[in-house]
């Protein structure tokens, strides 16, 4: 199937709010390893494209540098050297890349002195297998950002799941697969089930092949996943982030949330939450995003399942929440004298349950 050149015409806004959540999780990612006394980190972009579209606006490559210079001080302080991996099948395409990257280094020596860049002109297919035991080698952050659909096999995924201390953002051409899903090229890379994926909306597609792409993972897998769609004109396509470790979902769900504060998963209204203040024909009210979750949270609290932040800070991450959202309704709660906890605050965040260590329980009040 052919697939559209993205870098002949300007960016869409679609593609901006993809590359923009990349920028932002590569800011939030390097300063993590870079103080946490690793020598090597190491970034790969297997689909870097030509380093700026045609109106000069930077590409996923050039963005990756560009929080790299921001962070240069504390890189140098700490003796970091950080591996890029930039890769870029389309021989014509590769060439402006690395001129690009070459450029940006020219300019900006404090940068060059930190980095040691590793250029590709390959097959992704043929690039990952060769590169993965690097990935696993040291913390990694990977960026998959193909125009199409082979790169969505689940043995990709099943490869980066067995790896520690690496973190990926993944491109889906989501949308494609509502319209060829039935092909026999695209279940060679994902065989989804689309008469059960189009009894739902368009709109939840995205979701859906994360779902599938779940179903392919060990039971017992320690890697969450997350989605964020994104609507291009007609096409809704989206992200799926992977991490192992709560810090890299909390981070993530900050970046995603800071986006869109109505569902944290879209960069749309992806569940008609503005729609839901409005009574239906019953006279009943639907629950926005926040208001279901805040209703799980009362819910799990009173019957025990939760009992204290770390499990709670865990509840919410699975749910697709921050820990902040859990806060407010515990507040509350206590407010109301459902519960009880010492102290004033619940204590749900990252920070107070895995690096402070503190634990707050959160005791039912009898009635």
């Amino acid at each position: 199937m052919p697939t559209k050149d993205l870098h002949a015409v300007p960016f869409d806004e679609g593609t901006i709010a993809k590359l923009e959540i990349f920028e932002d999780y590569a800011e939030a990612w390097i300063p993590t390893f870079v103080m946490s006394n690793f020598s090597k980190i190491a970034i790969f972009d297997f689909f870097a494209g030509q380093g700026y579209d045609i109106n000069n606006v930077p590409g996923s490559a050039m963005r990756i540098l560009q929080k790299i210079k921001g962070q240069a001080a504390n890189i140098q302080s700490k003796g970091v050297r950080i591996e890029l991996y930039v890769n870029e099948y389309k021989i014509k395409k590769f060439d402006l890349l690395k001129a690009a990257c070459q450029e940006f280094l020219a300019a900006n020596t404090d940068v060059a002195d930190l980095i040691e860049i590793h250029y590709y002109q390959d097959d992704f297919e043929d690039l990952f297998p060769r590169l993965i035991s690097r990935i696993g080698s040291i913390p990694s952050l990977v960026y998959l950002d193909q125009n199409g659909i082979k790169a969505i096999s689940p043995k990709y995924f099943q490869e980066l799941e067995k790896l520690s201390q690496t973190d990926f953002l993944y491109f889906v051409s989501s949308s494609f697969f509502w319209r060829f899903g039935e092909s026999d090229e695209f279940k060679l890379h994902l065989d989804v089930d689309i008469t059960e994926a189009k009894k739902n909306s368009y709109r939840f597609i995205h979701r859906y092949i994360l779902d599938q792409v779940r179903k392919g993972l060990p039971k017992n897998t320690k890697l969450m996943l997350y989605p964020y769609s994104i609507k291009k004109g007609a096409n809704i396509h989206g992200l799926i982030f992977g991490a192992s470790h709560p810090r890299a979902v909390d981070k993530f769900l900050r970046i995603a949330w800071k986006r869109n504060e109505i569902n944290g998963e879209a960069n749309f209204d992806i569940d008609d939450d503005d729609l839901k203040s409005q009574l239906d024909l019953w006279g009943e009210k639907k629950l926005t995003k926040r208001e279901l979750f805040a209703q799980n949270v009362r819910q799990r609290v009173l019957s025990g399942e939760v009992s204290d932040n770390s499990e709670m800070l865990l509840f919410a991450h699975s749910q697709g929440h921050l820990g902040t959202h859990a806060d407010i309704v515990l507040r509350e709660m206590k407010k109301r004298g459902e519960i009880s906890y010492p102290g004033l605050s619940p204590l749900v965040t990252y920070e107070n349950v895995f690096k402070l260590r503190k634990r707050v329980a959160y005791t039912i009040s009898k009635k």
